[in-house]
């Protein structure tokens, strides 16, 4: 069983910049890709950005392409998501998940096997 726990939501101004973390626990030595999804009100969950064990490889949906950056210190057992040039739009609660099996599908929801409990990001226009 792995826990995870989102933390560095907050309301900022449109434009502005955020870097929110998740932190890994309960199988050490675990190695599996992880990535960030969010759900606007309203809307669907979403998939934004993914990564693989290694770092070596990064993925992101066009909607946050060249603003959001991913990475992660497996040292730490730590994602992070660093988001910047925020739109309203991006308004969202932000869930990350680490998936069970190396699936190459890293924007399916169903390649994930935990999540986390979400953090709320807000932009202000």
């Amino acid at each position: 069983q792995v826990q995870l726990v989102e933390s560095g939501g907050g309301l900022v101004q449109a434009g502005g910049s955020l870097r929110l973390s998740c932190e890994a626990s309960g199988r050490p030595g675990s190695r599996f890709p992880m990535g960030w999804f969010r759900q606007a009100p309203g809307k669907l969950r979403e998939f934004v950005a993914a990564i693989s064990w290694s770092g070596d490889s990064t993925y992101y949906a066009d909607s946050v392409k060249g603003r959001f950056t991913i990475s992660r210190d497996n040292a730490k057992n730590t994602m992070y998501l660093q988001m910047t040039s925020l739109k309203p739009e991006d308004t969202a609660v932000y869930y990350c998940a680490a998936q069970l099996f190396n699936s190459a599908r890293v924007d399916y929801e169903t390649s994930y096997a935990y999540w986390g409990q979400g953090t709320q990001v807000t932009v202000s226009s």
